[in-house]
């Protein structure tokens, strides 16, 4: 059996309906996150049925977030004196 038959066969498929706002603000956190609504709707059973914690799904988000962040070197910094300039230069 292909992969899809074996995909077929664990996985169900539901259909659901949102107003136009809804959807749309779906959209736009899903974007945020580079992620699609279809994630964003098959991560929101997944987390229900892991007991996640909102304290913990924040860390979580956190971890992954700066897994993301590659390219960043502390040397790039303002200096005190540049952060703390004032007024038109």
């Amino acid at each position: 059996m292909g992969v899809l038959g074996l995909y077929c066969e664990h996985m169900k498929n539901i259909t659901a309906s949102l107003d136009e706002e809804t959807y749309r603000r779906a959209r736009k956190i899903a974007a945020q996150r580079d992620t699609s609504v279809s994630a964003l709707v098959k991560r929101f059973p997944l987390e229900l049925g892991s007991g996640e914690s909102e304290a913990e799904r924040l860390k979580r988000q956190e971890r992954e977030l700066r897994e993301r962040i590659t390219d960043f070197d502390a040397s790039d910094r303002l200096s005190r004196d540049d952060v703390h300039r004032r007024g038109p230069q």
